[in-house]
């Protein structure tokens, strides 16, 4: 009786999805993305849960396999597809004390992939980087860094962002302290110059040369924001320290109070390990052969949770697939739910796609990609496609007004390089379209911080991007017509002068992370 009910229920879903207007069935996706978010949920288990999902980690295989059977829930058929290998790392516990001139343990952390350190960790002096004559002088200064940490990052001047300063600040204190601050980047610049290196290859030289380790600040000019990346060492630890500690440390060194650090920084080297592409499928029913990809990248840095970058745009198409396998559970055409590794260093998930699965490509009716950060769709751009205003207007017409009276639309546009993931498919010549949002701070604040963090979603805002997804991918599926491909004549590049190019595809890096 229980499955003969299900049946029941689940034919009457397909009837009402064929007897609806494009109208009625925008208002019950609204609906059921109001009254039922499961987002909230999907937020909590992703970001608080597992974690950050740097590519190579167990967090990021955790994230596959929990996005699997998150769709098997709602009776969507996925898979963890692999795509190449990555260097295996695992991040553990990270320690950083100061422990003289007096006792105080500072904000921070190691880099990804940074070199490990003993339970009992390293304890050491520290020293800075003078400002030298030329290349010859720092090879015969950089033997004091043996045995002792490194600061190489510019300490800054001010710890409190540019719109503090213009809000309290009188103009001209404003304008000196920029003045100021500009000199010293000046400064700092030809510091590096003279040693021979850049700010991405001195650290080996400093490994080299027996520093126990590297200690840097990579201010993201927010309070509290920290850039956090990955080392590039072999043996020693790299650490990000917080504006406010790394510059105290800098003081004292300069001062001559010789603090020392004892630092443990623990983590785990784990070899090859496969990487992955979530990809779930609704099969289509009168052009299986034809495909709607909602697209955004799982992976993310490791210095936060991943919340805006991207676990938002995760969850709005995880979301937007629930909510269409339950109201429209037989589209016309397949939509498939693409979750992309590796995006972080260089779409290498979607581009592993494209190159394997040419069929995809080939019937692609439209690609929705969702990345940067939380806020509410704002943009969005035919990416070069002459004839995309057509049928992209035609998609939006059933939108409720409260969600496009804030976007902004440029057609034809040109095509996306690079950025997010919807580029790889850009350059294969489909259509493909980045959901562009509202910053909320997010170059500042969020983007590849340590604040990225689940406090730091705005729920309303990614509700009404799983409602405006749903309903173009709705829209996208009934349409009649295939989405045209004819690529419109590109504008000039201010910079150069030239007509702009339609971008080529470019191959992934499959054996990462070496």
């Amino acid at each position: 009786m229980k499955k003969l009910c299900t049946l029941f229920t689940l034919l009457i879903c397909i009837v009402f999805a064929q007897a609806q207007t494009p109208q009625e069935m925008a208002a019950a996706i609204e609906k059921e993305a109001t009254e039922n978010t499961q987002l909230t949920n999907l937020a909590h288990e992703l970001m608080d849960v597992i974690g950050p999902r740097l590519v190579g980690t167990p967090q990021m295989k955790n994230a596959h396999d929990w996005a699997v059977k998150t769709y098997a829930k709602w009776g969507i058929s996925a898979e963890n597809e692999t795509w190449g290998t990555w260097r295996g790392w695992e991040r553990g516990i990270t320690h950083i004390d100061m422990i003289s001139p007096r006792v105080v343990s500072l904000a921070g952390r190691q880099l990804a992939w940074s070199p490990g350190t003993s339970s009992k960790g390293i304890t050491a002096s520290l020293i800075t980087i003078p400002t030298l004559a030329d290349s010859l002088a720092f090879k015969k200064w950089v033997t004091s860094v043996k045995g002792k940490f490194v600061l190489v990052s510019m300490p800054q001047p001010t710890g409190r962002p540019d719109y503090n300063w213009e809000e309290f600040a009188t103009p001209e204190s404003f304008e000196k302290m920029k003045k100021e601050r500009d000199e010293l980047e000046e400064a700092w610049r030809q510091k590096l110059r003279a040693t021979g290196y850049s700010s991405r290859t001195i650290n080996e030289a400093l490994e080299e040369s027996g520093a126990v380790g590297i200690i840097q600040s990579r201010w993201s000019n927010g309070f509290g924001a920290n850039k956090i990346f990955s080392a590039n060492t072999k043996k020693i630890p790299v650490v990000d320290l917080s504006l406010e500690d790394y510059g105290m440390l800098y003081r004292m060194v300069e001062h001559g109070s010789n603090p020392v650090l004892k630092v443990v920084a623990e983590s785990k080297e784990l070899g090859r390990v496969p990487t992955f592409n979530t990809i779930a499928t609704i099969p289509g029913t009168e052009f299986p052969d034809e495909y709607i990809v909602l697209s955004a990248h799982f992976d993310s840095w490791d210095g936060g949770t991943g919340a805006t970058d991207n676990g938002t745009g995760t969850i709005t198409m995880m979301e937007t697939a629930r909510i269409l396998k339950k109201l429209y559970p037989k589209p016309k055409r397949t939509i498939i739910i693409g979750l992309w590794g590796s995006e972080e260093q260089g779409l290498n998930g979607s581009r592993a796609f494209v190159e394997d699965h040419p069929k995809v490509v080939e019937g692609l009716q439209a690609l929705f990609n969702q990345d940067n950060g939380t806020g509410r769709v704002v943009n969005l751009s035919g990416q070069g496609f002459l004839n995309s205003y057509a049928y992209l207007g035609k998609w939006m017409e059933p939108v409720p007004e409260s969600i496009t009276k804030h976007i902004e639309t440029t057609f034809p546009g040109n095509p996306g390089g690079g950025g997010s993931d919807y580029a790889s498919f850009v350059a294969a010549g489909a259509p493909a379209f980045s959901l562009s949002s509202l910053s909320w701070s997010y170059w500042n604040y969020t983007w590849h911080t340590n604040l990225d963090t689940y406090d730091k979603i705005v729920f309303d805002d990614v509700r009404n991007n799983v409602i405006l997804t749903a309903i173009l991918t709705y829209m996208a599926s009934e349409d009649p017509e295939k989405s045209s491909r004819e690529k419109a004549v590109l504008s000039i590049n201010p910079r150069t002068g030239e007509r702009r190019t339609w971008p080529t595809p470019r191959s992934p890096t499959r054996e990462g992370g070496n």
